[in-house]
Parts: structure tokens; sequence; C-alpha cells
């Protein structure tokens, strides 16, 4: 299996900003080495994020996140585990209840550095930081039942391709949420 740091350097950018983000990406692996995949680096660590799409591939999954107070696509920190498209399937089943999931690539699909700027969790201060995230192309059944994971989200459902975008509150997420649709519309040749 290839390291995450070979994986970003085989990694094609889709535009410039992926390609700044990749280099920021192995910056932060190239300065902290291990000390990147826990929470316990307060400048940056890793996430893995899911972007599902139902089967007819018309819509995507989403939850209303607690802390930003928008819809957001599923995901978390890699907390350890160095398997990052598994961190993207257990955050979409913990965060949307969903069951049946699976991949349609096996190996991530965007890459981008986001900003989370400061707030409380559970009680404690967290100062701002550095997602360094990947994500993976998921598939997923809509007819699973969906849940709340009130420490999470206060919502779940599906937006269709076409509203996604009205729901990226935080200005610096709708060039993100742009590019995941447009290629999520390239690989599946819609």
């Amino acid at each position: 299996m290839m390291t995450l740091k070979e994986q970003l350097l085989s990694f094609p950018p889709y535009d410039e900003r992926e390609k700044k983000d990749i280099q920021a990406f192995l910056q932060l692996l190239d300065a902290f080495g291990d000390n990147v995949w826990t929470r316990d680096n307060h400048i940056g660590h890793i996430s893995s994020s899911s972007w599902v799409i139902n089967k007819e591939h018309t819509k995507i999954l989403m939850a209303y996140h607690n802390i930003y107070k928008n819809y957001a696509w599923l995901g978390g920190h890699a907390d350890g585990e160095k398997d990052l498209l598994q961190v993207a399937i257990q955050e979409a089943r913990e965060e949307s209840g969903i069951k049946n999931v699976r991949p349609i690539l096996n190996h991530f699909f965007d890459v981008c550095a986001m900003f989370v700027g400061p707030h409380i969790k559970r009680g404690e201060f967290i100062s701002s930081h550095i997602h360094y995230n990947v994500t993976y192309l998921l598939e997923a059944d809509e007819s699973d039942p969906l849940h709340i994971a009130v420490e999470e989200n206060s919502d779940v459902k599906w937006i269709s391709f076409d509203d996604v975008l009205s729901t990226a509150k935080e200005p610096h997420m709708l060039p993100i949420y742009q590019r995941l649709l447009e290629k999520t519309k390239k690989i599946l040749f819609l």
C-alpha cells in the first residue's frame, strides 16, 4: 500500500487550488511527520471525508453541521488511523446512519486544505487550525434510513446536485463544492 505522501505525489490536481493544497499537505507531512494523524497537532491535522452520492447519481448526502451551521459533506478526523478510505466510510456511517455504502473509486478523489475557525467542542475551546483533507467518492442506497448524530449534526438529508451550492454558507466552501460537483460529473459522465 502506498504511503499518503506517495498518494499525494501521484494524484493529478484538478485545478490550481487543488495543486496548491497538495503542496501544502506535502509540506505539513515533511514538517511534522506522523504528528499530523491526530488532533494533537494544533496547527493542522489529517481528516477524511466522503462525497456520498445516491445510486441514481442525482443527489449528495449531507449533514447540517452543528459547529459550522450549514450543510456539509460527511467526514472527520483520522485520529491515528492511516487507512483514510476506511475513515471516510466509517464517518459516513456514523454521521448519517447509512449502512449500504461503497467506494466508487478506491483512491481519493479530492484534496483540500480547509481553515477551521475557533470554536467550542464538547465544552473545550479549539483554536483555529487547518484540516488537511482527502475526500473519497462513495455511493449509498438512498432508501437506507438516516439518523442524526446529535454531537455532530442536527439534520441529514439527500440534496440534489443542483441545490448543493446553495448549502455553502461559508464562502470558502463554495469553490470546494463546485470542484467536487464538476469532478463527480466528469468521472460519472453526467
